[in-house]
């Protein structure tokens, strides 16, 4: 913001210099090559009236000092008698006569005619302006002054006056550019101030607030309803995590209740019965499982909680080992490629919920035989910000549509073949690991498994580096 309003102050002081710099500086060339037309044109009248007498009665003129003044100014004076010859030049002050009644300018002068411009010299190779009078006494014309001046005289000065406005352009500039900075930045002063606030309480901080200072009235109410919106956030925040520690017990445990008064009905009912208690028993199993998984979100969807670094090579490996023996009984290869060493940021027990969720997911797909593979590996070319670690589980199941993929995410969302052959859910799963994922700035994508079978479904979580004193295991 600060840049935008000075670049717009930079801006309008251009244009208005411009539009007043540019004339300026027309006005000042032409006044310039009027004040030397007329001062050629003076000295012109006042050397005819000094050669007057002169010319009339055939004598040489006596103005050797100003023609020798001439010379070293660059200008060039030259009087010529009735028949066009010189008698005087500041060019070739001791020459013999020469004839100019062919100059175009002292021929119209012999005429009794003024004359002036401006016109090219063949012989300089430069421009030149002139003017040329006729010496007369009495309306008789006894000969001619002209006076010449080369036109650098006049561009030089012109360019002189060029080069001052456009220094002064400069200075005014540079004073506009200090100025300017200083009133940009204590305007967008309030603005950035408003920004960084809000990062902060977008990155879980809520205690971040915007100090209210004397300025705009509009910047004062901006900031007031910011502060109003942080401080309702955090209630409601703090609401909810009283609500979320108050279920986990106030939920659990009188579900827990129900399935031990359950399970002590099985002694007390026939066998016709039993089957109908089981199915009680099951439904109370997966009530309980529903209230877990959505505390567990409610968990990630809280702000505050803390991301630390993880030993991610030594949690994958242990929950892979964990799984191991369901894999097995239902004659599934459950395969870990987990190098050592590697460290990400990951909030307390994220890790070891999202890869429950992920292999529990690929064993359903793939109900009997079959191959998950859980692969650690560093992704420095990841959508991260910086480099990241990736937690791969790969299945050789059904796999997903591109369709399928899309809604994969969503809440209580459930592929076609889910629910078959015993295995339900509650679309859940990948709902907790995105969210999870997300808490630590991790993303998580859904591909399709080599050679198009299966899924390949990617946790990639910031790298970090760790020590074994701050080594976490989160069992």
């Amino acid at each position: 913001m600060a840049r935008r309003l000075l670049l717009t102050y930079l801006t309008i002081t251009a244009l208005t210099l411009a539009v007043v710099v540019i004339p300026l500086g027309q006005i000042f060339a032409k006044r310039e090559h009027d004040r030397l037309a007329f001062d050629i044109e003076r000295d012109a009248q006042n050397i005819a009236s000094l050669v007057e007498d002169n010319l009339e009665e055939g004598t040489t003129p006596s103005i050797g000092k100003l023609l020798n003044a001439y010379q070293r100014s660059g200008g060039r004076i030259v009087v010529v008698t009735l028949g066009g010859l010189s008698v005087a030049d500041s060019k070739h002050i001791s020459a013999p006569p020469r004839d100019f009644s062919t100059r175009p300018e002292i021929a119209a002068a012999l005429d009794g005619e003024r004359n002036s411009g401006v016109r090219n010299s063949s012989t300089l190779g430069a421009k030149l302006i002139y003017v040329a009078v006729p010496v007369a006494s009495g309306g008789v014309v006894h000969g001619a002054v002209r006076v010449t001046y080369p036109m650098s005289t006049l561009d030089s000065r012109v360019a002189s006056t060029w080069r001052q406005l456009g220094l002064l352009s400069v200075v005014v500039l540079a004073i506009v550019a200090v100025v300017g900075v200083v009133i940009a930045r204590s305007v967008s002063r309030p603005v950035r101030d408003l920004e960084a606030a809000s990062n902060r309480l977008a990155a879980g901080d809520l205690s971040s607030r915007v100090r209210i200072e004397p300025g705009a009235p509009e910047l004062g109410s901006l900031a007031n309803t910011f502060n109003s919106m942080a401080d309702r956030l955090e209630e409601q925040l703090e609401v909810q995590r009283r609500f979320v520690a108050d279920a986990s017990h106030q939920l659990r445990t009188p579900l827990t209740a129900m399935r031990l008064r359950l399970e002590t009905l099985g002694p007390y009912l026939d066998d016709s019965a039993q089957p109908k208690l089981q199915a009680a028993i099951r439904e109370t199993d997966r009530l309980a499982e529903l209230v877990h998984s959505l505390l567990i979100l409610a968990r990630g969807d809280s702000a505050g909680v803390s991301c630390d670094p993880l030993n991610l090579s030594s949690v994958v490996s242990d929950r892979v080992e964990t799984w191991e023996p369901t894999a097995d009984e239902r004659q599934i290869r459950l395969v870990q490629e987990v190098p050592s060493g590697l460290w990400a940021e990951a909030m307390p027990g994220a890790v070891e919920q999202i890869l429950d969720n992920l292999i529990s997911n690929s064993l359903d797909a793939l109900a009997t035989q079959g191959t998950i593979v859980v692969r650690v590996l560093e992704a420095p070319s990841s959508d991260l910000s910086g480099d990241a670690v990736e937690i791969h589980v790969i299945d050789d199941g059904p796999g997903m549509s591109q369709e399928e993929r899309d809604h994969a995410f969503e809440r209580f969302w459930r592929t076609s073949h889910q629910g078959t052959a015993g295995r339900g859910g509650f679309g859940l799963g990948l709902a907790i690991v995105e969210q999870l994922a997300r808490r630590c700035e991790g993303r998580v994508k859904i591909d399709s498994g080599p050679d198009g079978v299966g899924l390949d479904v990617v946790v990639a979580l910031p790298a970090t580096t760790g020590s074994g004193t701050s080594e976490r295991q989160n069992l």
